[in-house]
Order: structure tokens, then sequence, then C-alpha cells
């Protein structure tokens, strides 16, 4: 069986090739991340395994790679490029990879917040234009931060909020309880959070979960933090609520369209902090992304199917 790294970027490539320096696995780098799926059946031309990090793979394109068995998507937001259960019937298997990144994306969570808290964004543009642009800031010791899902990362981002003197609040949709972190009912985290940090899967349940209604809830003057999926937000609302200063200011990694077009209307507005969906770019989650994606072709391949 053979594998193929398909819209590899100069970074990935880099230490997809490192770390098959030092195991014997057939798997090919293909170094072009602006691939098109229209490429990809002529990319796979007899080859069972994809490794694929941002190129949607529509089943109709999928059903033309003859040989194609799994796809290996490297993150856990395949949904957002593919249906898996439209796959899984034309027999090709999706396999995702979690934790990788839990730490590298909190610590992203975190950036933003303090970034949006002291309007840093906003300062940076206009003394760039040349002017004294001087604002308040919401101090966060002693706020409360309201993480909805509570998994890896969110777990990773309360250590952080905890260990700078934040209140921290969590909501999941089954029960858990960790150190230090109150759970309770989502009403009363939109209602008490002074930041609320979004850390869903996104799915058929979770699309649109923060919804015009939801925002609504949310206590006025907060902050928004999204690294999970842009999707998760019903962006309309949150555009209204950002131009009416429910939402004080939003602290970006994703977005319903990825690449931002030009011209976004989140572009136009000062209470936004934006970063181009990069929050696990560190080489640290780099070497655990790869090396998560490896072991699933050893072990697709030691199975032989």
């Amino acid at each position: 069986m053979r594998a193929l790294f398909v819209d590899a970027n100069d970074t990935l490539a880099a230490v997809t090739e490192k770390l098959l320096g030092i195991q014997d696995l057939p798997v090919g780098i293909n170094r072009n991340p602006s691939i098109k799926p229209d490429d990809l059946p002529g990319l796979l031309d007899g080859v069972e395994i994809m490794i694929v990090d941002h190129t949607a793979v529509p089943t109709a394109i999928a059903a033309k790679c003859t040989a194609l068995k799994h796809v290996v998507f490297l993150g856990t937001g395949a949904r957002s490029y593919m249906n898996p259960e439209e796959l899984a019937g034309r027999g090709i298997s999706v396999h995702t990879i979690k934790g990788y990144g839990d730490t590298a994306v909190a610590e992203c969570a975190i950036a933003l917040m303090w970034a949006s808290a002291r309007n840093f964004g906003e300062m940076d543009r206009g003394m760039r234009e040349g002017n004294w642009l001087r604002r308040d800031a919401m101090q966060l010791t002693g706020k409360t931060l309201g993480l909805i899902g509570f998994g890896g990362i969110a777990a990773e981002t309360a250590r952080m909020a905890l260990g700078c003197g934040m209140k921290v609040m969590a909501w999941n949709r089954s029960p858990k309880t960790h150190a230090g972190v109150a759970f309770v009912p989502l009403e009363q985290l939109l209602a008490d959070s002074h930041v609320v940090s979004l850390h869903l899967l996104l799915n058929d349940e979770t699309k649109g979960f923060l919804s015009r209604e939801r925002i609504a809830m949310m206590r006025p003057g907060s902050i928004l933090i999204n690294t999970a999926r842009g999707a998760v937000v019903d962006e309309d609302a949150m555009l209204d609520a950002l131009r009416a200063g429910h939402i004080a200011h939003a602290g970006l990694d994703v977005f319903t369209v990825e690449p931002l077009p030009a011209g976004h209307p989140l572009t136009k507005l000062p209470n936004v902090t934006l970063s181009a969906h990069s929050a696990f770019r560190t080489p640290e989650a780099s070497d655990n992304l790869i090396g998560a994606a490896l072991d699933h072709c050893r072990r697709i391949i030691a199975n032989g199917r």
C-alpha cells in the first residue's frame, strides 16, 4: 500500500521528510499546497492512502480515485472539507487526529483574549498610520472566562487562565469535572462570562451553535474568542452584535469562509482581532500532527486494508 501527502506546504513537507528519514514508510509528498480537488484523481492514481491538510475532498471527486481506501485528515475538522459518511459509503475510511496541538491552540486563544482586551490590533493599526491612538482596556485579572465545550484545548486554556488569576466556568454537552473549573448551564455561562471562548467540534449539531438568541444572552460588553470553527457562530448575528457593542471585541482565528475574502465585513470593524487559522502552527504541534498521521499510515499498512 502507498500513501501520498497531497497538499504539503513547505513547513509540513519538511516535517514529514524529517520524520520519514527515521522510519521506513511508503509515503510520498506532493509539495504543492495550492492543488484543487480536481487534481486529486491524477495525483492519487494507484494510491490507497491520502494524507490531506486543507484541500476539499468532494465525494464525487473521491469516487474517481479508484484505489483510494483511506483519508488521513490533518486535524479534527474533517467535516469542513469532506463528508465522512458519504465517503464511508464508498468504502473510504476517514481518520482524524486529536490532541496534537492542544497547547498551541490554547495559547492562541489566550493571546487573542489578551489582544482583544487591550485593543492592541486597533492601536497598532492606528499608530502605523501616524495616529497616537489610545484605548481603554478590560483588566482580566479577577474576570470570568467561559469555555463552551471542554476537551483537551479547553482544559489547557483553563489551566492558563487560572494561572493568570481569572475565574473559569465551562459548559459541555456531557458531564465533566476539572480542578478549578465550575461547570454551569449554558445560559449562566453566557450571562456571567466577561470572555466567552468556543471549543466545539463542527458537526450538524454545532453548526450555528452560537446563534443570534444565544449571542443576545451574552454579558453586554463581553469578548468573544473563536479558535474552533467559524461555522459554529452565526456570523451575521456576531457582526450585528459587534457593531452594536453588545460584543465589545472578537478575537477570531477561524471563519465561515476561508481564506477570509478581501473586503469581508469583519476586516472593516475596529473591534475585531484576526488571525489566519494559524492557532495550531507551532513546530511542536507540527511534529505531533505529522507523527500521528504517519502512525495512522503504519497501522493501515500493517493491517493490509
